[in-house]
């Protein structure tokens, strides 16, 4: 109740006989307190309920009084509360009877005043009770503001609390993302690092590729040159020991040029049991003795058009990821089957399906989705590129295939591999009839600046019937192809000055039309492809017999500028 309600300075006086109501009024109301007389204790108890500031009461009016209601009104105040009385006792209070005593008691802040009392006495209890009641309003005002202002700050700090719990969850949540950006770009950084050594000796092996396969050329060149003219069976057969090296030394440098990535497909009727078997000899040491190796090749599933060198590769590789996959123990599987059921990706046909399986911990949906794509590696840092099944997949769909991935976690993973059937080639003589008639009288203007290779393909061109005029550089080969224009022009690609790819581009520009092939151990073959036909690239080391059909079909074109 505020302190300026006239309720605060009402006095409430009940003084059932004569006149004791009218003076009580009288003495109390000269301080100018407002002063009502109630006629019984009930009319009181309900007034002193609806506001007062005292009550003053005479002793004779709590005889046979029901305090009840009252009392427990007073019982329930508020803390501040404690409403004061002014009893006015008739006699002492030392002779008052235990009823009137535990009346009193009940009322609580009770004030005894024994009659006979002065007004003055009278007047002093009912102001000091009356002020001390303003005192306990003035302490509610204070405690109401100090709550309100505790409210208040409750409020605040709640606000605050939850602005500063949002900023907190936003600042951790960008802190967060910040790790994980880290993370990923260290990641990034490291497997950039990691693919970058490797393509640097990706280049260091295709450089040593090439100046192989030029040596490997001359010594192939030889040996077909001795077949030709040497009918000696003794010769022949040592010859045919030093091809087979030859071969086998194609067949490496092919692998080191998969390796650097700089190699292009060569599509031939392969034998999977070989290359099965192949495989599973170059698998067996890599992968240890706790891995069980099986193969099994399908009725009719034995012939595909793929780059042999390639396929080896990759099954190698799938045989290495299997074995990361089963922690060295476990069983790897190596399958062909034929069929007719192409998945709805490829073309209608015939193909195989190569299945390399495992029974490792397998992978998840989410993973397998993956497995394919380019730099996704589930192995650590510096212990994979990321780029092998990428490179198994780009393979298959360059053979005309695709590559798949299944796997159920806790049951192995499986990689298909799908080729096109294929059928076998017809042994064919060391020179075509048709392509020597072909080459009978041809000219060609041979650039080679390695003088074995470029003696080499000169003798076997000759042996055909060819005039070749020879040089040892792009600058050289111009200086020739300004003095006479030939009938095809036979290149390097990587030699001093420009390459191959920018000679044929002079060249044709000087001889619209002119016939050109490049023959090269290692370039980029698709640069080179792109510049001047898929037909004018003749991949070293070559059998005498690819270099005869080679020139022979450049030479027999009647479109040459479709070569451009």
């Amino acid at each position: 109740m505020p302190q300026n309600n006239p309720r605060v300075a009402r006095v409430l006086i009940l003084a059932p006989r004569g006149r004791d109501a009218e003076v009580v009024s009288g003495v109390v109301g000269q301080s100018g307190a407002i002063c009502e007389t109630v006629a019984n204790f009930d009319d009181l108890a309900k007034q002193i309920m609806t506001g007062a500031g005292i009550a003053v009461i005479a002793d004779e009016a709590l005889t046979g009084a029901d305090i009840g209601p009252l009392a427990s009104w007073l019982a329930a105040q508020e803390p501040w509360s404690d409403f004061p009385f002014v009893v006015m006792l008739s006699g002492r209070m030392s002779k008052a009877g235990a009823t009137l005593k535990a009346t009193l008691a009940a009322l609580g802040n009770v004030v005894i005043l024994e009659r006979p009392l002065s007004a003055e006495t009278l007047g002093s209890a009912a102001n000091s009770a009356l002020r001390a009641r303003r005192r306990q309003y003035q302490a509610r005002e204070v405690l109401e503001g100090r709550q309100s202002a505790s409210d208040q700050l409750a409020t605040l700090n709640d606000s605050l609390e939850a602005k500063v719990q949002d900023r907190t969850k936003a600042l951790s949540q960008a802190n967060d993302r910040i790790t994980a950006e880290v993370i990923e770009r260290e990641k990034a950084q490291q497997a950039m690092s990691h693919y970058q050594k490797m393509e640097s000796l990706g280049r260091l092996t295709g450089g040593v590729a090439h100046d192989f396969n030029n040596l490997l050329n001359v010594i192939q060149g030889s040996m077909d040159l001795l077949l030709l003219t040497n009918s000696d069976e003794a010769v022949r057969r040592r010859v045919a020991i030093a091809k087979s090296a030859c071969v086998r030394g194609a067949k490496l440098t092919s692998q080191l040029l998969a390796f650097a990535r700089n190699q292009t497909l060569d599509l031939r009727p392969v034998s999977v049991g070989e290359l099965f078997h192949n495989v599973v000899e170059l698998a067996k040491p890599l992968l240890g003795s706790g891995i069980e190796i099986l193969t099994s090749v399908g009725d009719g599933a034995d012939l595909v058009a793929a780059d042999g060198n390639q396929m080896e590769m990759a099954l190698l590789n799938l045989a290495i990821n299997a074995r990361d996959a089963m922690e060295g123990k476990g069983t790897l599987t190596f399958k062909s089957s034929a069929t007719s059921e192409a998945p709805d990706m490829l073309p209608a046909g015939a193909y195989i399906k190569i299945e390399v399986s495992d029974n490792g911990p397998g992978m998840s949906a989410e993973i397998a989705a993956k497995v394919f794509e380019p730099f996704f590696t589930t192995k650590g840092v510096g212990k994979g590129t990321g780029l092998g099944l990428s490179q198994v997949y780009g393979m298959a769909q360059q053979s005309g295939g695709a590559a798949f991935a299944r796997s159920v976690e806790g049951a192995g993973a499986t990689i298909e591999i799908w080729l096109r059937r294929a059928v076998a080639e017809t042994e064919q003589s060391l020179v075509d009839k048709s392509d020597a008639r072909a080459l009978d009288g041809l000219r060609v203007l041979l650039v080679e600046d390695d003088d074995l290779v470029r003696a080499g393909m000169a003798d076997a061109l000759v042996s055909f019937g060819c005039l070749v005029r020879q040089a040892s550089c792009g600058a050289d080969g111009m200086v020739e192809l300004e003095r006479e224009r030939p009938d095809v022009l036979l290149t390097d690609y990587l030699m001093p000055g420009i390459t191959g790819a920018e000679l044929a581009a002079k060249a044709r520009a000087l001889h619209p039309g002119l016939p050109v092939l490049v023959a090269t151990g290692y370039a980029d073959m698709g640069a080179i492809e792109g510049a001047l036909g898929g037909n004018a690239v003749l991949r070293k080391p070559f059998q005498l017999s690819d270099l005869a059909s080679a020139v022979a079909r450049l030479a027999s074109s009647k479109n040459h500028d479709a070569l451009a």
